[in-house]
């Protein structure tokens, strides 16, 4: 039995935009020739990978047994190019970033900027998430060359604490606190006020409600959203209080800006699956010195 990247990329694509004719538009081909191609490998495995049934296909159990594989199979390709490629020029390269939502937003801007000034050829290709535990998953199925993020809560490969990502409470110009022009305080005070709140799925939720359960209260929701900088500019246009990473928080920020007392934090670090090389090692220094210049004063 022989089984093709391209098969199993098919199988994937299928999957993910729950269409056969999106899947073949994403990957370029025409629908008959992937049809085709699904349905040699399942002949080949011998069971049924998904149901046609109307609007979406579904999973049968088979493959939901299957696809983690078939994923890893995939990424575990890609990145035999891309460490070819590193191998032989660091201009051609082509790293994996696993991080979460926010990181994107606050950390790696602007440590890959002077990133590629060592490495002005190099190309990076970001996967982001919602939650860290989900992310580790995906490193563990070989989905990236190296994951920035919380201490993942077990891993067997090289792992680097970067240091900690402090929290802070955001309110609009208008609000008393910012009246009274306060800075800093326990974020007991707070239990009473309405907050701008998470998603479940954002493991930012588990960050609030975390930091209010150690200061005895459940916070008051008002609103919910997945992001961090969309919790921003709702908590800066009134609506509430929120609790996101400092990095977060842009230049010139409209809204009123709290460092809660004592601090609110969390460890983050970077892991690999094997050993960092060159190219690695200089991402993780670079993503290092980005949390340093950043860090509380």
């Amino acid at each position: 039995m022989q089984i093709s990247l391209r098969q199993l990329e098919y199988f994937i694509a299928i999957v993910e935009e729950q269409s056969f004719s999106r899947a073949a538009q994403r990957l370029n081909v025409t629908q008959p020739g992937l049809s085709h191609q699904f349905q040699a490998l399942e002949r080949q495995l011998g069971v049924r990978l998904i149901e046609r049934v109307p609007r979406r296909p579904r999973l049968t159990p088979a493959g939901r047994a299957v696809l983690p594989h078939a994923m890893t199979a995939v990424a575990s390709a890609q990145r035999v190019e891309s460490t070819a490629h590193r191998a032989l020029a660091h201009q051609d390269a082509e790293l994996y970033v696993a991080t979460l939502y926010s990181h994107s937003v606050g950390i790696l801007p602007d440590a890959l900027r002077s990133w590629r000034v060592t490495h002005p050829g190099a190309r990076i290709r970001l996967f982001e998430h919602r939650r860290s535990q989900t992310m580790a998953e995906a490193m563990y199925a070989g989905q990236a060359d190296i994951a920035i993020g919380p201490r993942p809560d077990q891993w067997d490969g090289p792992l680097q604490s970067l240091g900690i990502e402090r929290f802070v409470v955001v309110t609009a110009h208008d609000d008393p606190l910012a009246r009274e022009g306060l800075t800093s305080l326990s974020l007991t005070s707070l239990a009473s006020r309405e907050w701008v709140h998470f998603t479940p799925n954002s493991g930012l939720s588990d960050v609030l409600d975390d930091a209010c359960r150690r200061h005895g209260f459940s916070p008051v929701v008002v609103i919910r959203t997945e992001q961090a900088s969309s919790a921003l500019r709702l908590a800066a246009a009134g609506l509430g209080l929120t609790l996101v990473p400092e990095n977060n928080v842009p230049p010139r920020f409209s809204g009123h800006v709290i460092r809660p007392d004592p601090p609110i934090g969390r460890e983050l670090t970077a892991y690999t699956r094997t050993p960092p090389d060159e190219l690695v090692g200089s991402f993780i220094t670079a993503i290092a010195d980005r949390l340093l210049a950043t860090g509380p004063s």
